[in-house]
């Protein structure tokens, strides 16, 4: 979990551009996204499936564009 100790002397601002930092660095808020409705467990699967062949199909063209 993110947490910064402010620093003597140290602006509010700086200490906050430091913590948003720590959150977008930990994922917090896109793990909230996620988490904000359910999903069956199909819809993840199908999802997942999904992600995958599009990786591969990337990982094809890069592959073909080197030749």
């Amino acid at each position: 979990m993110p947490g910064i100790r402010v620093r003597e002397g140290e602006a509010f601002e700086g200490a906050m551009k430091r913590f948003k930092k720590q959150v977008e660095k930990a994922g917090v808020l896109s793990e909230v996204r996620r988490r904000e409705f359910y999903e069956k467990p199909s819809v993840k699967r199908k999802r997942k499936a999904i992600a995958a062949r599009k990786r591969a199909m990337k990982r094809m063209s890069k592959a073909r564009s080197m030749y």
